[in-house]
């Protein structure tokens, strides 16, 4: 009901119009009492005729729910500024409308509020067509996702605006809320979470939840009011934990932070029922980061800890700058309760996110903001998980997909850092933020961009691991990568990668090849679980000239077998019209000659034409062996097509490589120089039953 009040004493105020020509007009008032309680010095000039130029534009025009226009930009500035936004998101909050639904043009709010302000509002109005029909959201947030990364000051805005028009949804179809709830739920609030917005963020939740799960959210309201109805016993023990933390000396305040609806439903379903303090936690606020592991320590020392509660988000922050000590304890009396401790500051950042960080390209200021060199600080707002986004919505061929990959890529709530180190040397090269389950395939493609194609196999903590291992937090990772263009990824690659940087190129290099015979097969006998996946040609493979008798047929060379010359070859007629030449020794020409397949006569035409074929290699384990073959390989001058490693067993290790040779002369002298590589005991070529 309060902001139902709200907006009506908003609309009578806007209906006055503009007071004097350099007055406050009364329906910024407001707006202007919250800005000054987080910029005490701000200069309101520019709020004011913002405010005169949006309602001057607006006039006449109205909202669905009876009020004036001008209503709705006044709440989304509102919502940024209790939550602490600068002078110029809030003149852009003013105006972010205008542009799309008046006669006013980017080029007048350039010359009457700066570039700064114009970028802005151009920003926002590149988003509006969010709500009209699901065949514009792919594009529309594609554009989201590019202004945001040059300003996130753009989705704040944004975030705001939806915020107003969830809470003032109950005036469209249903049909209509449904949709843009489940817009809301899907790519909003990921993307608030991720911007560390939480004060937006939850209450969209709940607004969401409302719509799109009313009976749910009906139950969890009467949960509530009942809870409310009596006494709460949080208050007991936060008094509690005021006397422990008076009498330690440490300065503090303790609140009690309800659970908002969502939160409720999501406890109710995780324990079953809920008890007496499961409706709120403790929230202590101190001055230093010192104080919060004070206070920690007071509170596990006098209370009953509770060890698996306990998380530790100062020492290492959140992927969207929230800091914050998790515990609960137990008091006396067995009533368990949830704690947040943080500084002041900590909490401003937690509850508005980017939003608390301000204007990210201003220099050092009497905030204390950081400047970086060049007068521009360091941009904390623009984190690794929207940098990724941004490199590879530039590479989405298409809207649909860009709209898969940003919904899987927002379901991850969580990073982690690994080392990349290259082959003999210790030190890391190169620090990497990947998303949780990110695996090694991942981490090539995060490095190298397009040449992760030539990723053939990888190290972790310094023993050859599967290109699908999936990567821990510090890791120590060494990508061996083969010749540039020798090589590049198969299908299964895909089964691999779990960001949207190394599927859509592995898409790409897969689409841009014909679905013929230059794709590779998994080679028959090839390990389960091997380190690398068989990876397609970079180049169509250069076959030694075979012919069948009699002439005319086309000749394709057995993958289990891989003949080149001089081996005795018999070919099979398959469908077609073509012919399969084998070995004569391969296992399998034997089953089908026992089967009744009829044969035909093969032959080379010439034995001096480049071949493809495929190796093992027996090895004792030991580092660095993977990459000394491949070096190896490439000194004889033949091309990796792709290599296979299986997990080591009893420190022995197998190796597949199918390899491209120039001339089929040189095998017996590659096979040589890869057992002389030391730890090799054995090369040998593929049959189907090795």
């Amino acid at each position: 009901m309060s902001a139902v009040r709200s907006l009506r004493k908003l609309g009578r105020a806007a209906l006055l119009g503009p007071s004097s020509r350099h007055a406050l007009p009364d329906a910024i008032e407001h707006v202007a009492k919250a800005h000054r309680a987080h910029h005490p010095g701000a200069d309101l000039d520019t709020l004011r005729r913002a405010y005169v130029l949006a309602e001057s534009s607006h006039r006449g025009q109205m909202r669905k729910s009876g009020e004036p226009y001008i209503t709705h930009p006044l709440a989304v500035t509102l919502i940024l500024a209790e939550l602490g936004a600068e002078t110029t998101t809030l003149t852009a909050a003013l105006l972010h409308d205008t542009v799309e639904d008046t006669d006013v043009t980017l080029d007048q709010v350039r010359e009457e509020f700066g570039e700064e302000v114009s970028y802005l509002v151009d920003g926002v109005t590149k988003l509006e067509k969010v709500d009209y029909g699901a065949a514009a959201e792919p594009e529309t947030f594609r554009k989201m996702l590019v202004a945001t990364g040059n300003d996130v000051r753009v989705m704040s805005i944004k975030l705001a605006d939806r915020l107003h028009n969830m809470r003032t949804l109950g005036v469209m179809r249903p049909e209509k809320q449904a949709r843009i709830a489940r817009v809301t739920r899907d790519v909003l609030i990921p993307l608030a979470e991720r911007l560390g917005v939480q004060a937006l963020k939850t209450e969209l939740e709940d607004l969401v939840f409302a719509v799109l799960h009313p009976e749910e959210y009906a139950r969890t309201r009467e949960l509530i009011r009942a809870h409310n109805a009596g006494p709460d016993p949080l208050a007991e023990i936060a008094e509690s934990v005021r006397a422990v933390l008076r009498e330690a000396g440490i300065a503090a305040e303790v609140l009690i932070r309800p659970r908002h609806f969502l939160s409720v439903h999501r406890a109710l379903a995780k324990r079953g029922e809920l008890g007496p303090c499961d409706f709120g936690r403790l929230l202590i606020l101190v001055a230093e980061n010192a104080d919060c592991y004070a206070v920690l320590g007071e509170l596990h020392t006098c209370f009953t800890p509770v060890m698996s509660e306990f998380k530790d988000f100062i020492a290492v922050p959140k992927f969207n700058l929230y800091q914050s000590l998790h515990t609960a304890f137990a008091d006396p009396e067995g009533r368990v309760a949830e704690v947040l401790v943080r500084t002041h500051r900590m909490h401003r950042v937690a509850e508005a996110g980017v939003i608390a960080l301000g204007n990210p390209h201003r220099s050092a200021g009497p905030s204390g903001e950081e400047a970086a060199d060049g007068g521009e600080r360091v941009d904390p707002t623009r984190p690794g998980w929207l940098e990724r986004l941004l490199e590879w919505q530039s590479h989405a061929p298409d809207p649909d997909t860009f709209w898969a990959e940003l919904r899987d890529d927002l379901a991850q709530d969580r990073e982690i850092t690994v080392f990349c180190t290259d082959p003999g040397s210790p030190a890391p090269v190169a620090t990497l933020h990947l998303p949780a389950g990110a695996t090694c395939v991942d981490a090539a493609y995060a490095r190298y961009g397009a040449a992760g194609h030539s990723l053939i196999g990888a190290r972790v903590d310094g023993r050859l691991t599967a290109l699908g291992t999936v990567l821990r937090d510090g890791d120590a990772l060494q990508l061996l990568m083969a010749p540039e263009g020798t090589s590049g990824p198969s299908p299964q690659w895909l089964e691999h990668a779990r960001t949207p940087t190394a599927r859509i190129a592995i898409r790409a290099w897969l689409d841009s090849r014909p679905e013929d015979g230059d794709r590779p097969e998994p080679e028959p006998g090839a390990p389960a679980g091997s380190a690398a996946a068989p990876a397609r040609p970079a180049r169509p493979r250069e076959e030694p000239a075979a012919v069948a008798d009699p002439p005319g047929a086309p000749v394709r060379l057995a993958r289990c077998c891989t003949p080149v010359p001089p081996d005795a070859v018999v070919g099979f007629p398959v469908r077609g019209g073509a012919v399969t030449a084998h070995r004569e020794s391969c296992p399998g020409v034997a089953r089908m000659a026992a089967a009744g397949r009829e044969t035909v006569p093969v032959r080379w035409q010439s034995s001096d034409a480049g071949c493809r074929v495929t190796l093992y290699a027996e090895s004792l384990s030991r580092p660095h062996l993977l990459a000394d073959l491949t070096e190896a390989i490439a000194a004889e001058g033949a091309a990796v097509v792709s290599a296979e490693v299986e997990p080591p067993r009893e420190h022995r290790v197998r190796h597949t490589y199918t390899l491209r040779l120039p001339d089929a002369g040189t095998l017996p002298r590659l096979m040589r120089a890869m057992r002389d590589v030391p730890g090799v005991y054995d090369v040998v070529r593929a049959t189907r039953e090795q």
